[in-house]
């Protein structure tokens, strides 16, 4: 009996395979190489060009302008409402319109500036109608007008026109106890405006706890 013939070799099929796969995968590989080489080449030109620090410098001067409105926004919310500027550089307070827990504050008091400070501006006040009174035993008659000045601000003239009438009372008692004799004195007018200062001042004080008021002048005085 015959011998039975070799089996055919699956090897042959097997190699001439990976032959044509061979050329494929190496396209494949130059491929990607050239990609990485495009992508090195794209990443270094940017870096060289200052690319990626300007895009950082941009985006520290955004977080710089954030930080600058949030700052800002911040210092508003620490003004009160009511806080306002009084033409010196410092936020005065408007008198009891600040608020808290639904509560209105009290008045300030009208407090006296440093002498360091700049002082507020010269304000004027004259009283409407002239003042007459008769002279210590005598028959003659003294008419004044007068005008007060004060470097403080609006209340000081408010208080005075609030309190004209006791004001005016006042200044009619000094101007009573006058006599012929002292009229005579060369610094007689000085003094009676001196006077009626401390008068005034001292009414006003009474009635609203500060004066003032640092000059009278007479813009009319007659003696008949």
């Amino acid at each position: 009996m015959a011998a039975p013939a070799p089996a055919a070799s699956t090897e042959q099929p097997l190699d001439g395979e990976a032959k044509k796969k061979s050329p494929l995968i190496k396209i494949i590989l130059m491929v990607v190489a050239v990609i990485l080489l495009i992508g090195l080449s794209a990443g270094g030109t940017l870096l060289a060009t200052g690319f990626f620090s300007k895009k950082n410098a941009a985006e520290d001067a955004v977080g710089a302008t954030l930080d600058k409105l949030d700052a800002q926004a911040k210092g508003d919310d620490g003004l009160s409402a009511g806080a306002k500027d009084d033409g010196r550089g410092a936020p005065a307070k408007d008198g009891g319109q600040d608020k808290k827990d639904g509560a209105a504050a009290p008045m300030k008091e009208l407090v006296s500036p440093s002498p360091d400070n700049q002082r507020w501006k010269y304000n004027y006040f004259a009283l409407e109608k002239p003042l007459v009174s008769n002279l210590t035993n005598s028959r003659k008659v003294m008419q004044v007008q007068l005008t007060v000045m004060t470097h403080y601000d609006e209340r000081v003239i408010t208080n005075m026109k609030t309190h004209e009438l006791a004001i005016r009372a006042g200044i009619l008692d000094r101007m009573r106890m006058t006599t012929e004799a002292e009229m005579t004195q060369p610094d007689f007018r000085k003094a009676l405006a001196e006077d009626i200062r401390l008068v005034v001042n001292s009414l006003l004080e009474k009635y609203e706890g500060f004066g003032g008021i640092e000059e009278i002048h007479f813009t009319d005085f007659v003696v008949q």
